[in-house]
């Protein structure tokens, strides 16, 4: 053979080695949770596949995935791929091409390209982004199944008579919280505290920070902290601490080295020689004067912002994180102010720097203490907060548009509006990741707010402990616990009984408590079963109870009447209708509509797990309930029950199937899927938040299978729609199902 024929020959088997050594696996995960929340996947029937272009589009071979755990996650990994190569797939029920996987305006297929490592698509079925959220069922986490409650502690019991609530106070209150025997009703029920800050601090609040690593002398030591945590842990309580990022004391001692010039602290915070005259978001100075320079603190001239440009500044506060995680074993941290980490130009909040830093500070905390829950204090916008919870950064953000809806709600006792912004926030986040409340220790109390009427007080706590998220009490406001304007007046101590000074010391009160404190407190309220304190009991009871309260998919219904809020919270065990009268009259001959498919057609018995009383209905063959009541400013959770008196299984499958709309939100147009498992009349329209008809896309008989309409904005009359949220409705074959849809503009 010639030497160059044998030099080609030996090329070629090399590069053929080399090859074969190069080949990776790629692992295929697809979430069905949703599908199956939506009764389209059937997961002891139905099966899933991956088909590609390297598989022959699926018949060389058939590629099925498995759900191993049983966690509507199925997944197969397959080897053989090239680093560098691009592959098209999309995932199939059943091995059959039926069209359920569909990207309008982007391309029929998915795509990946494979690395040299590494190689993982983990993706929701139907949704196209990698990685992204899907609009219905989710990973979910412990916090999930918590009711937080706010301590400050300086205000909630003084253990050593000095006036000054402590730690030795707050353990020996624990059991008023929950003394973890889920047998007692006495106490309130939470699983989780939010401590504010309790770190050496030069103010009252604790939020300027001069020791990030001590206990405030007030409170007590590290030693009765570590106490309290055990104490704590021992109910089932879950902790979590205010750790104040941005800024620190001007009495810190990095500051007082760096305003004294020396150089290893300098950097730790910003400085100029001269005004740069900025102005912060709410159009206060932003620099201060000091013999040393100018400073930048976005608060005010007592909380200098660290400056996280400093490679040091950043290590020390991740360590800090970590020795609090640790060392100490708290279970998360509550982070104050997290849209003004950093600053980019004149943009002093919401810069790309930020939003990476919280992508770090996520990963690095999550690597010390997996589970741990790192919540965000974004007091924006939904549409900004949604960004800090997005691409793996912060667990869980506070919801602060969601809240003024709900005590603007209650105030006005119309839910239309309110009704519209749930839908908007739970479509916005990954599943139920968001964290609700009523107020927090920086406004006025909810009890103030909503006029000192208990009626509303009430109607409130429905609203908050049945939808969907991580609810937030603070401290007080299950008894009615008043106050606003001066924060002081928000943070008075708590009043547990009718003694001298409430019961919260023995000596003088750092504060003076409410002047009611007499009439209102825990002992007082504890007696009576119809108090505020006892709705909040119940509440928090039937939610830790309730998997679909905790865990469960939200869907909207429609009332007859604005001031009822109606929605299902719908989990793999359970089915609960809940319905909050945010008004101050009965409603009688209440009708809910969007039931089709999962109560049957006659008369049903739904049980309130609020009250244990029973109520016979109505279903008419569209899935519309009739002949309901609720009082003024009540809430009820209904559990439909069977002919045997047990309470319903999750939703039956359906015989027509209403998909999420594509994209959501949207911006010119949305496609609208639905499937019909048999020929049937259909009508699909949108409607607006009120529930008056906006547009209607379709009426006549179709066809069984998937079918598809787009809905481009506009009304009935042609006329572009108002940016909103929109209900899109789907009746056909007496069933009845609606979706939202969010539209941009």
């Amino acid at each position: 053979m010639p030497r160059r024929t044998v030099l080609s020959a030996v090329l070629l088997l090399l590069l053929t080695t080399a090859t074969a050594a190069a080949a990776v696996p790629l692992t295929f995960q697809v979430r069905m949770g949703y599908q199956i929340t939506l009764g389209a996947f059937d997961p002891a029937a139905d099966t899933v596949d991956v088909a590609g272009s390297f598989n022959g589009w699926g018949t060389a071979p058939l590629t099925p995935l498995a759900d191993a755990d049983g966690d509507s996650v199925w997944s197969v990994t397959v080897d053989g791929f090239t680093p560098g190569e691009t592959i098209e797939y999309k995932f199939r029920y059943n091995g059959v091409w039926d069209g359920r996987e569909e990207f309008p305006g982007v391309g029929n297929n998915r795509t990946f390209t494979v690395q040299p490592d590494g190689n993982a698509i983990d993706v929701w079925f139907g949704d196209l982004e990698p990685g992204g959220v899907h609009g219905g069922a989710g990973e979910l986490f412990w916090w999930n199944d918590a009711v937080f409650y706010e301590v400050f502690v300086r205000s909630f019991q003084d253990g050593d008579g000095d006036g000054i609530g402590d730690l030795q106070g707050l353990t020996a209150r624990l059991d008023d919280l929950n003394d973890g025997d889920p047998a007692t009703h006495d106490d309130l029920g939470v699983t989780a505290l939010w401590l504010m800050p309790v770190n050496d601090a030069a103010s009252y609040h604790g939020y300027d920070a001069v020791d990030y690593r001590a206990v405030h002398p007030d409170y007590g030591t590290l030693q009765d902290f570590r106490d309290f945590l055990d104490a704590a842990h021992a109910r089932g309580i879950r902790v979590i601490v205010d750790y104040v990022m941005n800024h620190c004391s001007t009495q810190h001692p990095w500051f007082q080295a760096a305003a004294a010039g020396d150089p290893t602290y300098r950097d730790r915070f910003r400085w100029s020689a001269a005004d740069p005259g900025q102005w912060g978001p709410w159009g206060q100075p932003v620099w201060h004067a000091h013999a040393s320079g100018w400073y930048y603190g976005l608060f005010w001239s007592g909380m200098p912002d660290l400056n996280y440009d400093d490679p040091a500044v950043r290590d020390e506060m991740f360590d800090t994180a970590a020795w609090w995680l640790d060392e100490v074993g708290v279970d998360g941290f509550r982070l104050d102010a997290v849209l003004y980490i950093k600053e980019e130009g004149d943009q002093l909040q919401d810069t790309p720097g930020t939003l990476q830093f919280w992508h770090d500070f996520e990963a690095a905390t999550e690597a010390v203490r997996p589970g741990s829950l790192t919540l965000g204090e974004a007091w924006t916008s939904t549409s900004v907060v949604q960004q800090y919870t997005a691409d793996d950064r912060l667990d869980l953000c506070f919801e602060f548009d969601l809240a003024g809806s709900m005590l603007g709600a209650v105030q006005g006792g119309d839910a239309t509006d309110l009704a519209g912004k749930a839908a908007l926030v739970y479509d916005q986040y990954p599943f139920l990741q968001f964290a609700t409340f009523l107020t927090n220790h920086d406004q006025d109390r909810v009890y103030e707010v909503l006029g000192r009427d208990e009626g509303r007080a009430r109607a409130a706590a429905g609203l908050l402990l049945t939808l969907p998220g991580v609810p937030f009490l603070y401290y007080g406001e299950e008894i009615g616990l008043d106050g606003s304007g001066d924060h002081l007046n928000i943070r008075r101590p708590m009043p547990w009984d009718g003694t001298a000074q409430g019961g919260f010391t023995v000596g003088t009160p750092w504060q003076p408590l409410a002047a009611d404190y007499p009439s209102r407190n825990v002992a007082l309220q504890s007696q009576d079963p119809g108090s505020l304190l006892s709705r909040y009991r119940t509440l928090i009871r039937t939610r830790l109870e309730a998997p679909a309260l905790r865990r469960g998919a939200y869907a909207p219904l429609g009332s007859s009447t604005g001031q009822v809020l109606a929605f299902l919270r719908t989990s793999a065990e359970q089915t609960l209708i809940c319905l909050t009268n945010v008004g101050s009259t009965s409603t009688t001959d209440l009708r809910l509509s969007g039931l089709g498919g999962v109560l049957p057609a006659g008369e049903v018995v739904l049980r309130d797990l609020l009250t244990d009383a029973t109520h016979t209905v109505q279903v008419d063959a569209a899935g519309g309930i009739t002949g309901l009541e609720l009082p003024g400013h009540a809430t009820a959770v209904l559990a439909p029950l069977s002919v045997t008196g047990t309470e319903s299984a999750p939703l039956p499958r359906r015989s027509s199937r209403l998909e999420p709309v594509v994209p959501n939100p949207f911006n010119p147009a949305a496609e609208i899927r639905y499937e019909l498992d048999a020929p049937a009349h259909v009508r699909l329209a949108v409607f607006d938040a009120r529930g008056r008809r906006t547009a209607l896309l379709l009426r006549g008989r179709r066809e069984a299978g998937r079918h598809a309409a787009v809905w481009r904005g506009v009304t009935d009359d042609g006329a572009p729609a108002p940016a909103g949220v929109y209900w899109v409705r789907l009746e056909a074959g007496g069933e009845t199902s609606t979706t939202s849809a969010v539209l941009v503009r």
